[in-house]
């Protein structure tokens, strides 16, 4: 797996004490293993309940749905709510630890919950008042609950959580090149692939369907997923629509970082249901975080950044404080001044606004001109060129850095394009969008761009980047494939929030590329589905006029003079 920003779906722990079955008990806790939930379908759930021996009134209960088994260090997600006088419930997605043959990830979670909290909410441990908290796929898990929510349900808190077909198994149409591993480590156990499964995919040029047969462990999953290359009915019908989203109206807490993978999901979750339900009550908290730190514990090295110490918080603390809050009527978290919450890099400051239009005061806008980023529409209209022959396996097109902060920038074959130092200090905050025009000979491409901060002293700092097939650009819904030679107009608006310093003497950097390594799926640009095509598709070199009329915008918020 090439990349930390694809580090998406796992939530595991490291944990090694096997699981037991039956009812058991230990000095503090009452635990319940294999608890057997009933629901609507006629397919039981299983689950585990942790309360403390001396709890023995009814109290609220705090449900951590999965779809990962880990034995029996899952009962630490039940054993963090009862320490903190809750009933504390880890419930398995179908299928987990009953029978696999009945498991489908995210197609079951809006009614299979339901039921489970039906079911809590009518035993006698039970207060009346359920809550939910978790991330990723747990996350995820939260917000198809809420497409019909349980009058018991009082609050759910829904950390990195991935949005299927947004951005999980695909970022804006283009698969993860982790996807197959997901499923054949985490769920069917499996043997891992061979390491060298993709080096033996990308060096002959096979389909990408192939590589679970390649790698001798055919995956449904896997299979299934790359049906459906649009954001289609299948995957829309597992989130809210515009109308479910207009009566949430319970109160929502959502974390996220600026290295999670699955940002793009967790800020959608709440751009959408801002949108429909204008009193929704949600507060978001995002900082410098991965997958992980958005959920539980941040780095203080992350990827070789040291942290501003203020972004030193638990989120998983937060969200516990947050549940106090709602279900034991205690302070609301300090860190909730509004509902954005954003912790601006190389300030040691916390941020807050009521809305994420009111995080800004003003845009900025670069073309990509002669290399160079330039404020100014170019009067005379030019064009860069870029020659990607997909044939060619001695090299590679990546933008990969295991650092964020780093000494060089390896083109790996793309276009760099570089601003003039600024002249004083701002602050980017938010997703970087624009437009690019092209002219290319084929009909289809996967375009990546990182940005970057190059600092006055050389360093350069990795922000974000996108990643996107250009046949989806007008709509992720539907292939619109681009027409040869014809100079065509690819927007781009799904990429990560990011907030950082930008100080005086740095400039911004783009590196604009091509998809061409063992990691990503590759695009070769024949129309045919992608995942069919093999390297006999790639035919002559991938000829790309990227035209200077080319731009980003920026958001950013100026100090006031």
């Amino acid at each position: 797996m090439k990349h930390i920003l694809k580090v998406i779906f796992l939530l595991l722990t490291t944990f090694t004490t096997k699981a037991q079955q039956g009812n058991i008990t230990d000095n503090i806790y009452s635990i319940q293993d294999s608890i057997s939930i009933p629901t609507k379908s006629g397919i039981n759930i299983s689950a585990t309940i942790v309360r403390k021996k001396i709890n023995t009134q009814p109290l609220p209960v705090v449900l951590f749905y999965t779809t990962y088994y880990q034995g029996k260090a899952d009962d630490y997600f039940a054993k963090l709510s009862a320490d903190r006088d809750y009933v504390g419930i880890v419930a398995y997605a179908r299928g987990i630890r009953t029978n696999l043959k009945e498991y489908a990830p995210y197609e079951h979670e809006g009614t299979d919950v339901y039921d489970i909290i039906d079911w809590i909410s009518k035993q006698t441990w039970c207060n009346g008042s359920v809550a939910m908290y978790g991330g990723s796929y747990t996350g995820y898990s939260q917000w198809a609950t809420v497409k019909n929510s349980h009058p018991a349900l009082k609050t759910i808190v829904p950390q990195v959580a991935v949005m299927p077909g947004f951005d999980a198994p695909m970022e804006n149409n283009v698969p993860y090149g982790n996807i197959l591993g997901w499923a054949n480590d985490n769920i069917y156990k499996n043997k891992p692939y061979d390491r060298d499964l993709v080096f033996n995919w990308y060096n002959n040029g096979f389909p990408f369907k192939s590589l679970d047969s390649l790698g001798n462990h055919p995956n449904p999953i896997f299979q299934k997923w790359l049906q459906h290359p649009d954001y289609d009915s299948y995957w829309k019908s597992m989130v809210p629509t515009p109308d479910e989203y207009s009566k949430i109206n319970i109160p929502i807490l959502s974390t996220t970082g600026y290295y999670d993978g699955s940002q793009i999901g967790a800020i959608q979750y709440f751009k959408l249901h801002n949108k429909y339900n204008k009193n929704a009550n949600h507060y978001f908290v995002i900082g410098p975080y991965d997958h992980w730190g958005g959920q539980s514990k941040p780095q203080k090295n992350l990827m070789g950044y040291e942290i501003d110490p203020v972004a030193n918080i638990s989120m998983r603390e937060l969200a516990f404080q947050w549940l106090d809050y709602i279900l034991k009527d205690k302070p609301k978290p300090e860190l909730l001044k509004d509902k954005v919450n954003y912790q601006v890099m190389g300030t040691n400051q916390w941020k807050h606004a009521p809305s994420l239009q009111a995080i800004n005061n003003d845009t900025l806008t670069f073309y990509l001109d002669h290399n160079k980023l330039v404020n100014k529409k170019p009067k005379k209209k030019t064009f860069e060129n870029q020659t990607v022959d997909f044939k060619d396996r001695t090299s590679q097109n990546n933008y990969y850095t295991p650092e964020i902060i780093f000494d060089t920038l390896d083109a790996s074959n793309g276009l760099i394009f570089k601003t003039v130092p600024f002249e004083s200090d701002f602050d980017i905050n938010g997703s970087f969008t624009g437009n690019l025009f092209a002219t290319i000979n084929k009909k289809d491409m996967d375009v990546s761009m990182a940005l970057y901060e190059l600092m006055p002293d050389g360093k350069y700092f990795f922000l974000t980047r996108y990643v996107g097939r250009e046949s989806y650009a007008k709509d992720n819904s539907k292939r619109q494939l681009l027409k040869p030679n014809k100079k065509e107009s690819i927007p781009f608006n799904n990429t990560r929030f990011i907030s950082k310093k930008i100080s005086k003497g740095s400039r911004l950097v783009i590196l604009l590329n091509i998809n061409k390594h063992p990691f990503e799926i590759i695009n070769y640009g024949s129309g045919k589905p992608v995942s069919e095509e093999t390297i006999k598709d790639a035919k002559e070199p991938l000829q790309i006029k990227w035209y200077n009329k080319s731009y980003i915008k920026i958001p950013i918020w100026k100090p006031k003079e």
